[in-house]
């Protein structure tokens, strides 16, 4: 997964070039041409007799039975019964027939893209989800349709292109600025989460025009005819074939850049026509069946495990329409797999995009765990600035003015503009009947989005403190939608529960996330970006099931999990701001208390033993802290992503790296920016309103992906 550059010889490069692996890895070594051959032909053969046999239960899965007795007298036309063989032949041709090409075509563009990104960016865990190509293909679906604008199949997949392309150059163009490969990921990652905050944004505002975006958002198979797969598929065929055609280039790219211009293969032409032909193919898949998650991540991922028995695989040529198989197989298995556990009529209703997220959640966290973390341990030089006494105290006055003076604002607008008088008569229980309701509902939003704010910013200090990792926060380690997960649970099984069992819900949720993600991460050392990525895979197959939750309930419970996964301040009363209020009376001073071990273990490993500081302990106990905080912020206000990241960074760019500092600049931050998005949020199209994690988003994700950008060039 490097991405040095290596200068060979002609002649190297001839006998080097068909025993490279896609992902510029040496290939194993080579049994003779015969068994090399047989081996090929036995896995091509075993892999169409299991895509037969898929498509053969696929069709015959459905609300109305289709046995494949019947499907024969449908082929043969030998049925008796001609008024049922009408029914059955306009069941299988309108719907099973189609939905069954719309996975043959998905499952093929998005394993052979899968395989072209993954080999251009000499990165195993690089896909259309990952770089974002799919989260921009839908945001330009969505906003077309915001727009009430209704496109035909072709502009559908040209307009869809474009937004993939626009995300995928922001990726790779970051790539080109030093990034490294894990890196790379991890930017689109968070392009990813703020272009799904901006399509989740489009989908609430405008409501009617985007009926049914939401669960076509998450990957659906279900088609209305052949119309649309039948005039994309010719886009799908020359894109695949283009690639096919660029497989000796990629094959002879795989040796390094040097290496490839010596025998007159231009790295850069080479990887831009094959990123623009593996975007065009992820954009026929979400103009067909919306964004259906992380298939171009586990098809090249199965295909590469299969090169160590054939070594053949590793050239592009076999590489790409082997991953496009298995992109089939994991669709049209993924769809079968739905049906057959949810039954027919709500395996109709979920995404097939939401099986397939979950399997490659758990494929992204397996090969983050395995992969050789290529970032420097960074936390001990990132933040190691130092600003004097002066700064901090300049600093803290201001942010602390600024937060009085947004919640000043946030108190004074809204639907309904306010006086300062009429707080004060508030506040002295003197106003009118209008002010009292105004206020009574408006006081504790602000006042939830101050605490919450501040609770998280917290929480990702300290998280950033143990994992010495600049880019952590509960947010994109998965904490965030751990609390998410088990708070919408409760609200799926039980409507009517109350807010601490809400509350408590969310408490299991972040601790049991969190117990995976650093589980699974300290077993290696806790190393920075795996850590990440570990949690980015734990945030994907969160956000799969609560969309699946969401899907299989009422529109009632619908409507209430949607509003708290945007991360709403809407309705809260005082009484529910309590959970957030404890959590942080009781961490601050604790934290207080252990500022030095937070210095000490933001260094390294071995410092804080010299001087006495037990680390498996410490670390332990300052998560739990951090897990505290980020389920009392979540039980308040939902989920809120990227506060526990641009605050503290923020924090300790202006006051130093001494956590007796950022800790409370950090709160300060965290607040204000919480405060202000909410305000901005219910203000800006009142009486409709943005939820606050959606703005967040919207803001954070660009402040990582540019912190990314400059931390590389630091290192």
């Amino acid at each position: 997964m490097s991405t040095r550059t290596t200068t060979a010889p002609p002649a190297a490069v001839k006998t080097v070039a068909g025993a490279t692996g896609p992902a510029g890895a040496a290939s194993p070594a080579a049994a003779g041409p015969p068994a090399r051959r047989g081996r090929m032909f036995l896995l091509a053969l075993a892999g169409l007799l299991a895509l037969a046999a898929l498509a053969l239960t696929h069709v015959s899965q459905g609300t109305a039975a289709v046995d494949l007795h019947t499907l024969w007298q449908l082929a043969t036309g030998s049925s008796s019964d001609r008024t049922g063989h009408e029914q059955t032949a306009a069941v299988v041709l309108d719907s099973r027939l189609p939905r069954l090409a719309a996975g043959l075509l998905v499952g093929c563009a998005l394993g052979a893209a899968g395989a072209a990104l993954q080999s251009v960016s000499r990165n195993m865990l690089a896909s259309p989800d990952t770089l974002a190509v799919n989260a921009g293909a839908y945001l330009a679906v969505v906003t077309v349709a915001a727009f009430g604008i209704s496109l035909p199949a072709l502009p559908a997949g040209a307009t869809a292109f474009l937004g993939g392309l626009l995300a995928a150059a922001v990726v790779l163009g970051l790539s080109r600025a030093g990034a490294g490969p894990i890196r790379l990921v991890l930017a689109g990652s968070a392009l990813t989460l703020a272009l799904s905050g901006l399509s989740g944004m489009l989908l609430l505002l405008r409501s009617q025009q985007t009926t049914g975006l939401f669960a076509w958002g998450n990957g659906s198979l279900a088609q209305i005819g052949m119309q649309s797969i039948d005039r994309l598929t010719p886009l799908a065929l020359v894109a695949f074939t283009g690639l096919m055609l660029l497989g000796r280039r990629l094959d002879i790219l795989a040796l390094g850049d040097d290496g490839a211009a010596v025998v007159g293969v231009s790295p850069r032409l080479t990887r831009s026509i094959a990123v623009i032909l593996a975007v065009l193919l992820a954009a026929v898949s979400v103009a067909v069946a919306g964004p259906v998650g992380f298939v171009g991540l586990c098809a090249p991922a199965a295909v590469r495990l299969l090169s160590t028995w054939i070594p053949g695989l590793v050239r592009h040529r076999a590489f790409i329409p082997a991953s496009a198989l298995a992109g089939v197989l994991v669709v049209l298995g993924a769809d079968v797999l739905l049906r057959a556990v949810f039954g027919a009529q709500a395996g109709a209703e979920v995404p097939t995009g939401i099986v397939t997220t979950c399997f490659g959640a758990l494929v992204l966290i397996v090969l983050a765990y395995r992969s050789r973390d290529m970032g420097t341990d960074s936390g001990s030089t990132a933040f190691a600035r130092l600003r004097s006494r002066r700064a901090f105290v300049v600093t803290l006055v201001a942010t602390a003015v600024g937060l009085l003076g947004a919640v000043v604002v946030a108190t004074l607008f809204g639907d309904a503009t306010l006086l300062l008088g009429d707080v004060g008569n508030w506040l002295a229980g003197r106003s009118g009947q209008f002010v009292s309701y105004v206020l009574d509902t408006r006081v504790p939003r602000v006042a939830a989005a101050l605490l919450a704010g501040a609770a998280l910013a917290v929480a990702g200090a300290v998280v950033q403190a143990v994992s010495r990792n600049p880019l952590a926060e509960p947010g994109v380690l998965g904490v965030v939608s751990g609390a998410g997960v088990g708070a919408v649970t409760v609200l799926t099984l039980v409507p009517l529960a109350s807010f601490w069992l809400i509350g408590g819900s969310a408490l299991a949720g972040a601790a049991t996330a969190a117990a995976l993600v650093f589980g699974l991460a300290a077993r290696r050392g806790l190393e920075q970006n795996r850590l990440v990525l570990i949690g980015m895979g734990v945030h994907a197959g969160a956000g799969a099931f609560v969309s699946l939750l969401i899907v299989l309930t009422d529109p009632y419970n619908e409507t209430k999990a949607l509003a708290w996964l945007g991360g709403s301040t809407y309705g809260r009363t005082f009484p529910e701001l309590i959970p957030v209020l404890v959590a942080l009376v009781v961490a601050l001073p604790v934290l207080a208390v252990m500022r030095r071990e937070l210095d000490l273990i933001g260094l390294d490993n071995e410092t804080p033993a010299l001087l006495g500081v037990r680390l498996g302990p410490t670390r332990l106990g300052l998560l739990s802290l951090a897990v505290v905080l980020t389920a009392g912020a979540v039980a308040a206000v939902g989920v809120i992503g990227f506060v526990g990241l641009v605050a503290p960074h923020a924090a300790r760019a202006l006051v130093g790296r001494r956590h007796t500092r950022v800790l409370p600049v950090s709160a300060l931050l965290g607040a204000l920016l919480v405060v202000v998005s909410d305000t901005v949020g219910r203000t800006v199209i009142a009486p409709a309103q943005i939820p606050v994690g959606l703005l967040t988003a919207v803001i954070g994700a660009p402040y990582f992906i540019w912190l990314l950008w400059r931390s590389r060039r630091e290192g």
